[in-house]
C-alpha cells in the first residue's frame, strides 16, 4: 500500500501516522504486558476513590487507619464561580475549547521549556487524569517502564488516552467538579470544600475571587506557596493568579486592584476530626515505612495495604496503663514542687523572663502575624492575649476552658511526657512503642523524634569499651576527685566532674560496683584510661547514630540521643554482641491478602559474645551492688518470683531535666525517658527528679503487669548463663559496707557543655489546645 504513494514525503508522512495509531493501540491493550494497566471506560465511568490502608499489631488486632477522610465531595453548583474561572484562568485557559488534550498548549510548553521558561503544558483533564488513576505510577507501567525516557513516553500518552476517554464520558462541568473533589491542597487536605474550611473556615460557595485565588495557586506546588507555612510567596502566588483571571477577563481591573491588596485573611479556627485512628505506632508506622513506599511506589493512604507490625497488644496495653499511672502521679508531684510559681529557669535557677515570647515565636502562626500586622507587636500581642475557648488536657481527662495563647503556652510547658520503647533482642522485634501521654494532644514522638541527654544511661558504654580492652568487671578504682585536661574546638579545657551527691567516698570500688551506684569520678578516670573518642566508636558500634561530640563528659551522657536508639543499643547485649536494625514491620499484603513484602531481622555480630555476656553481669549489679542505682525496682513484688532477674540503669541529665530507665530482662529490653518538651522547666531535687525517681517507676509497674498475665509469652527466670567461656574475672566479692542507697546518677559539668534547648511546645493557638509540635 505505501509503495502505491509516489511521493516521498507523503509516504513517510502516511508511515509515521500509521506507526502513531499502532503505538497508541499497544498502550491500551498492554501489548505483551510492555506499556503497565491503562483505565478502559468501565474504570472512567465509576471511577473509585482512593482505598485507605491498615495497620495491625502482630496478634491481628487493628491499630489505626491511612486514609483521606477529609475528602469532602461537593457539586459543581456549590462551587463559587470564582474558584472555576481561577481555575481554568491558571491551569488551561483553552479548557472549554480543547477535547481533553490541549496540543497547542503542549507544543508551546516545549518551547517555553526549551528556552529555560519551564512551565507545564497538561489540562485539567490530563490531570484528573493522573490524579483519579495514577497513571504514572510505577504499578501501572510495564516493561518499558524500567526505561527512563520510554516510561515519559508512555505515560504521557497514557494520559492522552486517558483524558479523550474522560472528556467522552463527562461534560465540562463534571470534569471540574471531579478534579477540584479530587485535587490535593497540603496540609492532608483533598478536596475543594476541605482546602476552603481548613484555610478560610468557609463553604466553596461563600469564598471571595482572593482567597479562591490563593486556593488555586497552591496548586502549582502546596508547600511553596502553603499559606500558613510561607504567607508571602502565597501572597505573591495569589495575585499572579488574580492578574490571569484579569488577563482572561474573569475579574475587572479595578477587582484586581482592589484584591491584589488584600492581605491573606486566614482564618483558621475550622477544627475537624481527622484523627484516622491516629496514635504514635501508626505514625510511626508511616515514617518507618516512608523510604520502602518511596523506593516501590505505594501510597499508605491510597493503596488499601494491610500492615502487619510487631506491636503486641497485650504489653503495648500494659505499658500505656504503667505510662498513665506513674506520670499522673509525677505531674502531680511536680505541680505540688511549684505551685504557682513559673518553673522555668535557668541553670542558677533564676526564672526565664522571655520563656513565653520566644515560644510564641516558634509557633507556625507567628509569621502569618507579623505579616498581617506587618510587624506591629502591638497587634501581635494583643492577638496572643484574646481568650479562646478551647479544650485542653488534663490527667481527669479532656476538659473545655477559656484560654489565651499565653495561658495555653505557659499551661502545657508545665506538662511532663515521656517516651517508652520495647524490643525483644533475640528477634529485633519492637513489642511496645509509647510516644508520649496523649497523642492528641501531643503529637510529637518521644521514642524517636526527640533526642535528649542521656545522662548516666550512657556509662555503660565507657565500661564497654573498658572491657573489650583488657579491663575486667573485678578492676577496681577509687572514688575521689578527678581533673581532665583537653582541648575542645582549639581551646584548652579542664573538665572536674562531682558526683550526684558532691560527695567523695575515697573508697577503692570494683568497675561492676561503680557501674551499679553510678560513680561520675570512676566512670571520668575510666574514661580518661580508655579515651572517649573510643568510647564514641563503641556507642556507634552497637547502636547509637546519632552524632556524638567526642569531649570527656560523653561518658556520663552530655549527648543527645534517643529512646529508639539507646534500647536498639542496650539490645545489643542481651542478643549475644549482635546489634539489631529493629523491625516495626513484618508484612505487607494488599487489600485482598496477596503479601507484597515480607520483612525480617538484619543482625551483626559488633563486640564478641563474651563481652556482652559480661555488660549483663554489670548490668545487674544496679539490683546488686551496694548503693545500686535500680534498687527502687525492690518496691515492685510482682517482680521477684522464681529467681527473677532484672538489670538496668538509670540516668539523670543536669538540674533534673531528663530522666531515664534502661531496663533488661532474660527476654526484653525497655527504655523510658521523663521530662518536660521544653529543657528548661524541670524537677528541683534528687528525691523527685532523679531517674529512679521519675522513668524506673514506669518500668517497674510495666513489667509487674507483663509477669501477672501468664499468656503474655513473657515468664519470670535468670539472666542467661554465659553463651562461651568467660576468660576474665568477674565473681567480685560484694564489699563490706553498709548499702547507701543514694542514687549518683546525675550528670554534673560545666554548663557551656550542654546542649540548648532543642524541643519547644507548639500550643495551638487557634483554640483547640492541641500541642503542634
Amino acid at each position: 500500500m505505501f509503495r502505491r504513494i509516489k511521493n516521498q514525503y507523503l509516504r513517510y508522512f502516511v508511515i509515521f501516522i500509521y506507526a502513531i495509531i499502532i503505538f497508541f493501540c499497544a498502550i491500551e491493550l498492554n501489548f505483551l504486558w510492555l506499556f503497565g494497566y491503562s483505565p478502559d471506560m468501565n474504570d472512567i465511568k465509576t471511577p473509585t476513590m482512593s482505598v485507605g490502608s491498615q495497620v495491625y499489631t502482630a496478634d491481628g488486632k487493628l491499630i489505626g487507619e491511612y486514609y483521606h477522610e477529609n475528602r469532602s465531595p461537593v457539586e459543581f453548583k456549590e462551587i463559587s464561580p470564582s474558584i472555576i474561572n481561577a481555575l481554568v484562568a491558571t491551569e488551561d485557559v483553552r479548557f472549554y475549547k480543547h477535547g481533553g488534550v490541549d496540543f497547542y498548549s503542549f507544543f508551546t510548553s516545549m518551547l517555553s521549556t526549551a528556552k529555560g521558561d519551564k512551565r507545564g503544558g497538561s489540562t485539567i483533564t490530563q490531570q484528573l487524569a493522573k490524579n483519579l488513576f495514577a497513571t504514572r505510577k510505577r504499578k501501572s507501567q510495564g516493561v518499558f517502564g524500567h526505561l527512563p525516557l520510554v516510561r515519559t513516553l508512555v505515560s504521557k500518552c497514557k494520559e492522552w488516552l486517558t483524558a479523550y476517554k474522560i472528556e467522552h464520558i463527562y461534560n465540562k462541568q463534571e470534569i471540574l467538579t471531579m478534579y477540584l473533589n479530587t485535587v490535593p491542597f497540603g496540609n492532608n487536605s483533598f478536596g475543594i470544600k476541605t482546602a476552603t474550611l481548613k484555610f478560610f473556615d468557609k463553604t466553596p460557595n461563600e469564598v471571595t475571587p482572593a482567597e479562591a485565588a490563593t486556593l488555586i495557586g497552591m496548586l502549582k506546588a502546596t508547600s511553596t506557596y502553603n499559606p500558613i507555612n510561607n504567607p508571602e510567596r502565597s501572597l505573591e502566588r495569589r495575585n499572579t493568579v488574580l492578574s490571569q483571571m484579569e488577563k482572561y477577563n474573569y475579574l475587572s481591573k479595578a477587582d484586581y486592584d482592589k484584591y491584589s491588596k488584600l492581605p491573606i485573611g486566614l482564618n483558621l479556627s475550622y477544627v475537624e476530626d481527622d484523627s484516622h485512628g491516629d496514635s504514635y505506632i501508626r505514625e510511626a508506622v508511616e515514617r518507618w515505612l516512608k523510604k520502602w513506599c518511596k523506593d516501590n511506589d505505594y501510597d499508605l493512604y491510597e493503596d488499601g495495604l494491610k500492615i502487619y507490625t510487631t506491636i503486641d497488644s497485650r504489653l503495648q496495653e500494659y505499658a500505656e496503663e504503667a505510662v498513665a499511672e506513674k506520670m499522673k502521679m509525677l505531674q502531680k508531684r511536680f505541680n505540688n514542687i511549684w505551685g504557682n510559681k513559673n518553673p522555668w529557669r535557668d541553670s542558677k535557677g533564676n526564672e526565664i523572663k522571655d520563656f513565653v515570647s520566644k515560644n510564641e515565636q516558634k509557633l507556625p502562626i507567628y509569621k502569618m502575624l507579623v505579616a498581617k500586622y506587618h510587624g506591629d507587636t502591638t497587634q501581635i500581642n494583643s492577638y496572643f492575649e484574646k481568650p479562646k475557648r478551647m479544650k485542653v488536657f488534663t490527667w481527669k481527662g479532656e476538659q473545655d476552658t477559656t484560654f489565651s495563647s499565653i495561658d495555653s503556652i505557659k499551661y502545657y510547658a508545665r506538662i511532663l511526657n515521656t517516651g517508652m520503647m520495647t524490643i525483644e533482642p533475640s528477634t529485633g522485634k519492637i513489642k511496645v512503642w509509647v510516644g508520649g501521654i496523649n497523642h492528641k494532644y501531643f503529637n510529637y514522638d518521644h521514642v524517636n523524634q526527640a533526642k535528649r541527654q542521656a545522662g548516666s544511661t550512657f556509662k555503660p558504654f565507657a565500661y564497654l569499651t573498658a572491657l573489650d580492652n583488657g579491663y575486667t568487671p573485678c578492676d577496681k578504682f577509687t572514688d575521689q576527685p578527678v581533673s581532665i585536661k583537653y582541648t575542645d574546638e582549639g581551646r584548652e579545657q579542664v573538665w572536674e566532674p562531682n558526683n550526684a551527691d558532691f560527695h567523695f567516698s575515697y573508697q577503692e570500688m570494683s568497675l561492676r560496683w561503680a557501674m551499679g551506684k553510678s560513680v561520675n569520678s570512676i566512670t571520668a578516670q575510666l574514661t580518661e584510661k580508655v579515651g572517649w573518642d573510643k568510647i564514641v566508636q563503641y556507642a556507634h558500634r552497637v547502636g547509637i547514630e546519632s552524632p556524638l561530640k567526642a569531649v570527656p563528659s560523653v561518658s556520663l551522657g552530655s549527648n543527645d540521643v534517643s529512646v529508639y536508639e539507646m534500647v536498639r543499643a542496650y539490645s545489643t547485649f542481651l542478643n549475644k554482641g549482635q546489634k539489631i536494625d529493629p523491625l516495626l514491620v513484618t508484612k505487607i499484603t494488599d487489600h485482598d491478602g496477596n503479601v507484597i513484602q515480607e520483612f525480617t531481622v538484619k543482625m551483626e555480630q559488633v563486640i564478641s559474645e563474651e563481652v556482652a555476656w559480661l555488660m549483663l553481669y554489670m548490668f545487674r549489679g544496679g539490683m546488686e551492688e551496694p548503693g545500686g542505682t535500680s534498687q527502687a525496682l525492690w518496691e515492685y513484688n510482682g517482680l521477684w518470683k522464681k529467681n527473677n532477674q532484672i538489670g538496668g540503669k538509670t540516668g539523670t541529665s543536669s538540674d533534673y531535666v531528663d530522666g531515664w530507665y534502661m531496663g533488661i530482662t532474660k527476654d526484653l529490653v525497655t527504655g523510658v525517658w521523663v521530662g518536660a518538651d521544653d529543657r528548661s522547666v524541670h524537677f528541683t531535687t534528687s528525691e523527685s527528679g532523679e531517674g529512679s525517681h521519675t522513668a524506673l517507676p514506669i518500668f517497674g509497674a510495666f513489667m509487674e503487669k507483663v509477669y501477672a498475665d501468664k499468656q503474655s509469652g513473657y515468664t519470670y527466670g535468670p539472666f542467661p548463663k554465659p553463651w562461651v567461656k568467660i576468660t576474665k574475672s568477674y565473681d567480685c566479692p560484694s564489699p563490706r559496707i553498709s548499702t547507701d542507697t543514694t542514687s549518683t546518677d546525675s550528670l554534673d559539668m560545666p554548663v557551656d557543655t550542654l546542649n540548648p534547648p532543642a524541643i519547644i511546645p507548639d500550643v495551638n493557638p487557634t483554640g483547640t489546645g492541641t500541642n503542634q509540635q
